[in-house]
């Protein structure tokens, strides 16, 4: 299979994916029967002006507030009209978080969807929700020390691992000689330990030195840009490339060596921001990752419902003793994000291709 077919079949399985979620989502049903570790207590019976709690981590990554919260309380509406959905975000501050979901219990949510700050310390809100017999769904983030009734992400070691090794491949083809750096997540955020895990995995054996890696306070992008500003000074130019786990980190690798007036090698991300789309036209990005948000969305909210109604849905797999399910992502460059991006309909040119970015839209007939 050469790379055109790779890539094509790779971006028909999102394709089936999300065609089989909403196809599920026209019943009530959605994931089906099976156990889950809470009772179900928190639901049962009439759900007409319940309440669900959905808890993001941060504003550091601007999906949350434009994408992940809307999309939630778009579905929820198809499926209870009625119900309300109590949105908080914590802004990167753990106990902040852990006093969100007291509140959200205080006021008789039905469930809970949690992306959590810190996943070690989100045990706390798991076991707090269950002993009122309220279900959990751990959303995007896993929280490995206290399994939650439900798991929905994309595959996070998954992406590490297509991350790295499309910015391998590529060094390899272009005959790169020098050593690569690694731009980690937050080192509380399980998440980010699947992703790096997934990246050690494609860049371990691929004969490039990895010089060094920094795991980022909060995915913050400043921080990662000061640290890879130190790196610049200490290795120069045998820096041929850079994974950096998300579009944050991605974005303050990129500013670190234009603030150090050098040139930019290939960088990598993942979320498909807009900023990391026009990174890529423009050339000061290599890759990122398209992971529809729309989906996780739609599935974590049909899951909370099925809770909510009594019901006990079962994963399609299991991660740390938890029902999850897990959709597979695709890699974006510049060579395929015309089809993955805008000709999908995620993104539209009009939200991208304004000012400075029309040109290179234009070169890839992105209109």
């Amino acid at each position: 299979m050469n790379r055109a077919q790779m890539r094509t079949s790779a971006f028909a399985a999102v394709a089936v994916l999300a065609g089989s979620l909403l196809a599920a989502c026209g019943s009530d049903s959605g994931a089906g029967g099976g156990t889950g570790s809470a009772s179900g207590g928190g639901g049962g019976g009439d759900v007409q002006n319940a309440k669900v709690a959905f808890l993001m981590p941060d504003l550091a990554s601007t999906r949350y507030e434009l994408q992940d919260k809307p999309l939630f309380e778009a579905r929820m509406k198809q499926l209870c009209p009625s119900c309300e959905v109590i949105y908080q975000n914590a802004d990167s501050d753990a106990a902040k978080q852990q006093q969100q979901a007291n509140s959200a219990l205080a006021q008789g949510v039905k469930a809970i969807v949690i992306d959590p700050v810190d996943s070690a310390a989100a045990a706390t809100i798991v076991k707090s929700a269950q002993a009122q017999q309220v279900p959990v769904i751990a959303y995007d983030r896993p929280i490995p020390a206290t399994p939650a009734d439900y798991y929905i992400s994309f595959d996070n070691e998954k992406i590490g691992s297509l991350i790295a090794q499309s910015l391998v491949d590529h060094l390899k083809a272009e005959k790169a000689e020098g050593g690569i750096l690694q731009v980690n997540g937050s080192p509380t955020d399980a998440a980010a330990g699947l992703i790096k895990k997934g990246i050690h995995s494609a860049v371990d054996p691929s004969g490039f030195k990895l010089l060094a890696e920094y795991d980022t306070p909060d995915w913050q992008p400043e921080k990662a840009q000061t640290w890879v500003s130190g790196q610049i000074t200490q290795f120069k130019d045998q820096i041929v490339g850079v994974v950096a786990a998300n579009d944050g980190t991605g974005g303050g690798t990129i500013a670190a060596f234009k603030a150090a007036g050098v040139k930019v090698p290939p960088v990598t991300g993942n979320d498909a921001e807009v900023a990391a789309a026009q990174r890529i036209i423009a050339g000061d990005q290599y890759n990122t990752i398209s992971k529809p948000i729309k989906i996780v969305a739609e599935a974590s909210a049909n899951v909370a419902y099925e809770f909510m109604q009594g019901k006990k849905p079962a994963g399609k797999t299991q991660l740390y003793n938890t029902p999850s399910e897990l959709f597979v992502p695709t890699v974006v460059t510049k060579e395929n994000i015309k089809e993955v991006l805008f000709d999908s309909g995620i993104m539209k040119a009009a939200d991208v291709c304004a000012g400075e970015y029309a040109k290179g839209c234009a070169e890839l007939g992105i209109q």
